[in-house]
């Protein structure tokens, strides 16, 4: 999986050939095309093992973590591309320009699920607490998605700004404003 990420990340999707996979990863094209039949099915089995593993590390930090506010912190570094080369994100705006069956649009569904349904729990953590203001959480977590993923784009592209400025910190502002509890009376 790893091979096939980083040469995916190398080549694109659409130049990334099943031999390339292959010898990144010391096996045969034909064991690769045993497992995965298709390219688009690698490339989606792939994507399906990046999350599980990124999603395993971020539940760990977040396990780990003092405060909503911290787990919201965690949720927008893990879900941000590191920088404009990132291997995990842009295995997904590979996938993402693909044409897919209902199977594979229902599984990138799941897989965007997943992280919605985390910032919600991150969201109502923080509500229960008294550490959030109590926002529509399903209309929060669209509106934070949206500009994460706006935000990911920027990244990926190269925009300048995000060299000199942090994207994390920009976004976490953003949401902790809006998250901000009304000041007592």
């Amino acid at each position: 999986m790893r091979a096939a990420i980083s040469a995916i990340a190398e080549k694109g999707a659409a130049g990334v050939r099943m031999s390339d996979i292959a010898a990144r990863a010391g096996m045969s094209t034909g064991h690769i095309l045993y497992h995965f039949g298709r390219k688009d099915r690698l490339l989606l089995e792939v994507l399906v093992w990046s999350e599980a593993d990124l999603g395993a590390r971020y539940q760990q930090a977040a396990d780990r973590a003092a405060s909503p506010a911290e787990k919201l912190a965690l949720f927008v570094r893990f879900y941000l591309p590191r920088h404009q080369g990132d291997e995990r994100y842009a295995l997904w705006t590979q996938v993402l320009a693909q044409h897919h069956d209902d199977e594979g649009r229902h599984l990138l569904t799941e897989l965007s699920d997943v992280w919605e349904e985390r910032l919600e729990a991150v969201l109502l953590e923080g509500r229960a607490s008294g550490r959030f203001a109590d926002v529509d959480t399903a209309e929060f977590t669209i509106r934070a998605v949206a500009m994460l993923n706006g935000l990911s784009g920027d990244i990926m592209f190269g925009r300048p700004r995000w060299q000199q400025a942090s994207a994390d910190a920009f976004a976490l502002a953003a949401l902790e404003r809006e998250l901000r509890p009304p000041a007592r009376p």
